[in-house]
Formats: C-alpha cells, sequence, structure tokens
C-alpha cells in the first residue's frame, strides 16, 4: 500500500492551516480531497486524491469588478468568479482553490464548484464533457442533450423511475483513451429536478436536500438507489426537442459533431477556454465521439404525463440497435 495513504488514512483529516476538515469523496472515477464540505458526493476512505480542493484567498483583480461574473484562462490557471458567490482557480488537472464571498457557506460554494469548476478540472484531464444527463440502461447508455429547459435531467429522471439507473446528471465525463469504445464515468447519485418535475415523476429514493438559495428554481434530489457506480460504454446521444408525439430522427454526420460541439460543456465559455493544443484535442474527441456513437434527435411530448411515452421509445430503440450489432 501507498505509505502516503497510510498516513493519510491514519493521521486527523483537519486542516490545520484554516481550521476546515478535508474529507474524502469518489466522483467521475477520481478520489477527491476537500476542505469544502460536498455531501452530494459519495464519501470515500483517505487516499492521496486526485484532485485537492482548498480554501484560501485567491489573487484575482478582475474578482473585484462591479460585473456579476469574471473569467480568466491560462495555460496553467483558469479562474472563475461569481460575485455574490466566490472565486475559483483550477490550477492543471490536479487542484481547485476557493475564495467565497462574505457571509457564503459550503451549500452555496458547491453549486459552481460541482458544476462548471469540476467540469473545467476535468476538461484539463482530457476527459470530453457534455453539458447533458447520462443514465445507464442494462450494459448500455444514453445521453440526454438539450437546450436549457429542454428536459434533460426530467428524462433521466423518467428513466430512472423506471428501473434504469443515473450515471451523471449535468456534467457527463467521457474517457475517450480507448477510441474504439467511449466510456462514461459514473458521477455522483444526484438528480437536479424542478418542482414540476419532481411532482410529475416522483422518484421515490430518493432524499430532496434543503434549497440553498430562493433563486435556485431546481432541488436536488440525492438517490439512495438508482445510481450506476461504474463507467458504461457509451451507446446512444439523445438530442431532446419538444414535439407532438415521442419521435427518434437519427442525425446524418453532418449533423451529429456540430450537435456534441454545441453541447460540450467548455463551449459555453468560448474559445478562450481553448486554451494552448486544447482547442485541437477537443475537436478531435467530438468527432471521434460523433463517428463511433449514434446520434439522435429525440422529440419528447409535451405535457409532463406523456414523459413515459419517450421512456418506452428508448428503450425499444436500444433494443433494436443491441439486436443488430
Amino acid at each position: 500500500m501507498n505509505p502516503r495513504a497510510v498516513s493519510l488514512a491514519t493521521r486527523p483529516e483537519a486542516a490545520a492551516r484554516n481550521g476546515r476538515v478535508r474529507r474524502f469523496y469518489k466522483a467521475y472515477g477520481l478520489t477527491i480531497g476537500s476542505e469544502v464540505a460536498l455531501p452530494e458526493l459519495e464519501p470515500t476512505a483517505p487516499a492521496t486524491p486526485d484532485i485537492e480542493i482548498a480554501v484560501g484567498p485567491i489573487d484575482f483583480p478582475e474578482a473585484a469588478s462591479p460585473n456579476a461574473t469574471a473569467f480568466r484562462f491560462e495555460q496553467s490557471h483558469q479562474y472563475l468568479s461569481w460575485q455574490a458567490i466566490g472565486t475559483f482557480r483550477i490550477s492543471g488537472a490536479r487542484r481547485i482553490d476557493v475564495d467565497a464571498a462574505p457571509g457564503i457557506d459550503d451549500p452555496l460554494l458547491a453549486f459552481p464548484l460541482l458544476g462548471p469548476v469540476l467540469a473545467l478540472a476535468l476538461h484539463q484531464r482530457r476527459l470530453l464533457i457534455l453539458h447533458a444527463s447520462a443514465v445507464a440502461v442494462g450494459d448500455q447508455s444514453v445521453i440526454f442533450m438539450g437546450d436549457k429547459g429542454a428536459g434533460k435531467s426530467t428524462t433521466a429522471g423518467a428513466m430512472i423511475r423506471a428501473g434504469h439507473l443515473l450515471l451523471t446528471d449535468d456534467v457527463v465525463a467521457l474517457d475517450l483513451s480507448n477510441p474504439s469504445r467511449p466510456m462514461i464515468l459514473p458521477g455522483f447519485p444526484q438528480l437536479k429536478l424542478a418542482a414540476d418535475a419532481a411532482d410529475a415523476i416522483r422518484i421515490g429514493q430518493a432524499e430532496v436536500r434543503p434549497q440553498v438559495h430562493p433563486l435556485i428554481e431546481k432541488a436536488q434530489h440525492r438517490l439512495r438507489d438508482g445510481f450506476a457506480g461504474k463507467a458504461v460504454k457509451a451507446s446512444r446521444i439523445y438530442v431532446l426537442e419538444r414535439g407532438e408525439r415521442a419521435a427518434i430522427t437519427p442525425l446524418p454526420g453532418a449533423g451529429a459533431l456540430p450537435a456534441i460541439i454545441k453541447f460540450s460543456y467548455v463551449t459555453r465559455f468560448g474559445r478562450q477556454a481553448l486554451v494552448g493544443d486544447f482547442a485541437s484535442t477537443h475537436l478531435s474527441q467530438c468527432a471521434q465521439l460523433a463517428a463511433r456513437i449514434g446520434v439522435c434527435r429525440l422529440e419528447v411530448p409535451a405535457g409532463l404525463e406523456r414523459i413515459d411515452e419517450a421512456v418506452d421509445l428508448i428503450e425499444r430503440d436500444l433494443a433494436a440497435g443491441a439486436q443488430t450489432r
């Protein structure tokens, strides 16, 4: 066993320099050591972390700007700052520093930390990150992409109610190290749902966490069951749209690649976020995924009472694809 891991496991996990407790979690196949409490993640035994999250002051002049947000992307550091929440610095692929705004507690810090901040940290690890949700269906999996309000999390929730397993919500991380076998890494057992979607779906095995801010519309549903704890091969990508009836239409090759690029997480920050060779790497990863995985347009019927029509169609589509392999 790694001697450092033994040392970590046997000493008190207190961050003496700032009085914070250092906790250990697992997500996306990684061990995360964090001075920010992240009960959304699954706890794990102390070990040498793949990503370290530390709390302390960050020298970022743009953070003092009167603008609500400020971002800066460099070769070795990325800065994301929200005036009302705090500033985050990503250093390489292994460290995230957090400088909270006055009066901001850990539950609110966790919202950007487990969203865009962690997404960019995973991007630094050369994973392809999509702004999407993913569900395991047996030994297959589906990814739901779409514009805001398209129903990514809602459709994932309906799939979970039907007996399938959540892989990840909001941040989908794909390992493309094996070109012929893109793998979706399991995130953590949480789904964010608006109140009307939660009432319609009613996932029985979920614990609803308290709202951390009145302006955050979706509630956090932490799954007690229904979570896939291991990576699953990516099988199908659906781009969600509203329609009169549930329907699946394959996208031609010329449409698949632009869709994946559009909904990749890093493109939310524009070209500035693709520093150095990341632009060419990112394009190559998107093209590789488009070539390997079927990308379809999925029309989801309007009205939450009809969401199971989309679930049934997805199950039939996957079953038909499995029979032709």
